[in-house]
């Protein structure tokens, strides 16, 4: 239990870091405008997902911002010995958590709901 507590807390002193990166938070403008217009929303899994129909300009934009997701669950799954999978999810908790009113979000099931 003294374990499991402890990969607990460095994983969410990381995610805390992290979310803090702007490359973690989309910070960009597409993205934010996308969020707030329901076309684009956070995923339980730490990425981003296309709501319904988007142009090719936008998913490019979401593929980059999910990339370098990736890239920063992965270093951090090396720093705290965790899984990328395990960093991926209590990050997607916590973007889920902090997801405006309006903003789309996707379920355990996989269905997306508007906050």
């Amino acid at each position: 239990m003294a374990i499991f507590r402890t990969l607990i807390i460095a994983i969410a002193l990381s995610v805390a870091a992290f979310l803090g990166a702007p490359e973690a938070s989309a910070g960009d403008p597409q993205i934010d405008a996308a969020k707030s217009q329901g076309v684009v929303g956070e995923r339980i899994d730490g990425y981003l997902g296309i709501v319904g129909s988007a142009d090719a300009s936008l998913r490019r934009k979401v593929q980059e911002v999910n990339a370098k997701r990736r890239a920063l669950y992965d270093q951090l799954a090396g720093n705290t010995g965790t899984t990328t999978a395990q960093v991926a999810r209590v990050t997607g908790e916590k973007q889920i958590a902090a997801a405006g009113r309006g903003e789309y979000i996707m379920d355990e099931s996989g269905r997306w709901i508007q906050r």
